[in-house]
C-alpha cells in the first residue's frame, strides 16, 4: 500500500487477509504503532481509498505434509502466520514471536499452536537466540520465517544447520 505523507509516498508491504473474491473484498490488519500507515489506517473512514499494488506469492503448502511446522516472525509478520495456521489445520506448529511492545503478546494466534513471545532486543538479536536455544531435529519439518532481512537470514541458516529442516521437501 502506498501511503501520502506531506509530498512523499511510503511504501507497506501487508498481507491480505480473509479474502473474499464473490464480494470482492480483502482485509488488511495494521499494527497500529506511530507512523504513516497505522495513522491513516485509524482515520480511514468507510468509502476511503489507497493505492495498492498487490504483488501476490507463490507460496503453497508442500505436497507431502510435513510432520509438523516450525514458524518464526515478528508482528508485522503475524497476518501471514495466522493465515498459514488455519491453512495447516492441526499438524502441530511450534511458533517463536516477537513482541516489539507488552501488549503484542496480546495480538490473537489463528488457533492453539506453541507459541513463545520474544521481548524485541538488539535488532532481533534476541529472537535469533530464542530461535537457536529452541533447536531440535526437525528434518521431517517445514519452517517458515518472516522478519527483517538480517533476522530472517539467520534464522534460516538455524534452521538448516541446527533443525536439519531441508531447503526443499521431497
Amino acid at each position: 500500500m502506498w501511503f501520502a505523507d506531506g509530498d512523499k509516498l511510503h511504501q507497506r508491504g501487508y498481507t491480505l487477509v480473509d479474502p473474499n473474491p464473490e464480494a470482492d473484498t480483502v482485509d488488511i490488519e495494521f499494527e497500529l504503532h506511530d507512523g504513516v500507515a497505522p495513522r491513516w489506517a485509524q482515520d480511514a473512514r468507510p468509502g476511503d481509498t489507497n493505492e495498492v499494488t498487490v504483488m501476490g506469492s507463490n507460496f503453497t503448502l508442500p505436497e507431502r505434509a510435513p510432520k509438523g511446522y516450525v514458524i518464526v516472525g515478528d508482528t508485522a509478520s503475524l497476518p501471514a502466520i495466522n493465515s498459514l495456521l488455519t491453512a495447516i489445520g492441526n499438524t502441530p506448529a511450534r511458533v517463536i514471536l516477537e513482541a516489539g511492545h507488552d501488549d503484542d503478546k496480546q495480538l490473537p494466534v489463528a488457533r492453539s499452536a506453541d507459541v513463545v513471545w520474544v521481548d524485541r532486543k538488539n535488532a532481533g538479536e534476541a529472537l535469533v537466540q530464542a530461535v537457536s536455544s529452541s533447536a531440535f531435529d526437525a528434518a521431517d519439518h517445514f519452517g517458515w520465517v518472516a522478519c527483517d532481512n538480517r533476522t530472517t537470514r539467520e534464522v534460516a541458516k538455524i534452521f538448516r544447520e541446527d533443525y536439519k529442516i531441508p531447503r526443499k521437501i521431497d
